[in-house]
């Protein structure tokens, strides 16, 4: 989520723009918005991602014969979408690229956007000596801010998704048909970094809890700190940086998200229970992530003996191949506990599936708090898959060294329980995305990761994702209704 102050005109090669239409979506009445006009501004040079030549078949609604004619059908589509949501009388120009991103053979970044300027004290603001992203300043004033036709969004795409060493075999998938399988939906991403252009982002450090030129932004307004029991407006620097890494302590207080949340999030809070004869100082229940793929969490939990797997000679990773013959006999009818890394989460919960496992508990292989969502898609995994940190699996391996080779007396319990909204605290709030350590361009301008159903504006795409921005598939239209859209 990074934004740029380069000129329109300053080092484009190839420059072409498409304008979006709107498309006539079905709208529930209490979210419909008039319609907004938006603007591609193509600024890759010829022959370079949304220019690149490479012949591609039609695939999934996209009738694009070239990969950049099919990336750019892609781009319009996603723009035809929010410009059905929203409403502006002044055009949303959004400067867009694909370029090499950071990536590696499991993790990529797979794009990222902001608004080009921020504004305060335009005319119709509703809050003064306050920012706005550029598309909603103009939006609110009823005109153009700054200079006409300026771009108000910068978005960038990684180019190099799939192939070798970054997330090799998961491209981008260019249908608009919402049928990704395994790949990375490309309509889904695009979404979710317009929303972020729009306004889905803090303009105030999270890292120092510095304000922008000793402004809040808009965002900041609906911030609530629930161990200051303030708003990041009236928290200091100091308690906005605490509460950017407080987990499970920020939350958004706009009234039409937070009405809007039962028609969307799941009841109940996915946990991990330990319990059993060797469970010693490991008993009690841990916060987890959960996955984007396998059996739904319930409040009927499933059960079974946790289990770690040993390394297998030979093999490429934790999970990463099919399970030798110990760790199958370890596993079968329990519950698998396996470290992350090397291969992806799905790959890992699927082995073990073949092997007998009932349920599968990720390891985190890495400081930091909450347990990461797990990213991921395979339809033929049923088994419920969760996620722990670090030190939580540390102090779980510790109880896990008298085992036998089919059992180990630490009962694993995987489930929710029915108390509150998965992804919100118990009053109803959204809980803000805010890790502990905190993570640059993701924490606190994003969804917290524990919401479900899966949200477009958490801070990974989720294999599950529909193209919806509005309930009952989604929140991210009601966020920006909050602050002015």
């Amino acid at each position: 989520m990074k934004s740029s102050n380069r000129s329109d005109r300053k080092g484009i090669a190839g420059l072409r723009s498409l304008l979006a239409t709107a498309l006539l979506l079905a709208v529930p009445a209490q979210y419909a918005q008039a319609a907004a006009t938006i603007i591609i501004n193509n600024i890759n040079a010829a022959g370079v991602g949304f220019n690149d030549p490479t012949p591609v078949a039609p695939v999934g609604g996209n009738a694009g014969t070239t990969l950049g004619q099919q990336r750019l059908i892609a781009f319009t589509y996603a723009a035809n979408i929010w410009g059905a949501t929203l409403t502006s009388n002044v055009p949303i120009v959004v400067r867009a690229q694909f370029s090499a991103l950071s990536c590696t053979a499991t993790a990529a970044v797979l794009g990222s956007a902001g608004a080009t300027s921020v504004f305060s004290d335009f005319p119709n603001a509703g809050f003064a000596a306050t920012w706005y992203s550029y598309a909603l300043a103009n939006k609110l004033a009823g005109a153009e801010v700054n200079v006409a036709g300026t771009a108000q969004i910068n978005a960038n795409f990684n180019v190099n998704l799939g192939n070798a060493n970054c997330l090799a075999g998961s491209p981008f998938y260019l249908g608009l048909d919402g049928n990704h399988g395994t790949a990375v939906d490309l309509v889904v991403v695009l979404l979710h970094e317009f929303g972020h252009g729009l306004g889905f982002q803090t303009f105030t450090s999270g890292s120092t809890g510095a304000q922008l030129a000793g402004l809040p932004s808009i965002w900041d307004r609906f911030l609530f700190d629930s161990t200051t029991n303030k708003t990041w407006v009236n928290d200091t620097a100091a308690e906005r940086a605490a509460s950017a890494i407080a987990v499970n302590k920020l939350v958004w207080t706009g009234a039409i998200v937070t009405n809007a949340a039962a028609l969307v999030l799941t009841p109940g809070t996915p946990y991990l229970g330990i319990s059993g004869p060797n469970a010693g100082a490991a008993a009690g229940n841990y916060i987890v992530g959960t996955a984007s793929f396998g059996a739904l969490l319930t409040t009927t939990p499933v059960i079974g003996q946790l289990m770690p797997l040993t390394t297998q000679v030979g093999g490429t990773g934790p999970g990463c191949d099919p399970f030798n013959a110990a760790n199958t006999l370890a596993v079968r009818g329990n519950v698998a506990l396996i470290d992350r890394g090397t291969c992806g989460f799905a790959v890992k919960a699927k082995n073990a599936q073949l092997a007998g496992a009932i349920g599968v508990v990720i390891a985190n292989n890495v400081a930091g708090s909450p347990p990461p969502g797990l990213g991921g898609s395979d339809p033929t995994v049923n088994i419920p898959v969760v996620s722990v940190t670090l030190a939580d699996a540390t102090t779980l391996r510790a109880q896990l060294t008298r085992r036998s080779r089919t059992a180990s007396g630490v009962v694993a319990e995987v489930g929710i329980n029915g108390a509150q909204l998965a992804g919100a605290d118990p009053l109803g709030r959204l809980k803000m995305f805010t890790p502990n350590p905190f993570q640059g361009g993701s924490s606190v301008s994003h969804w917290d990761a524990s919401a479900t159903r899966n949200l477009l504006m958490e801070p990974a795409i989720n294999g599950d994702l529909t193209q919806s921005l509005i309930p009952p598939q989604d929140l991210t239209f009601p966020l920006l209704q909050d602050i002015g859209w």
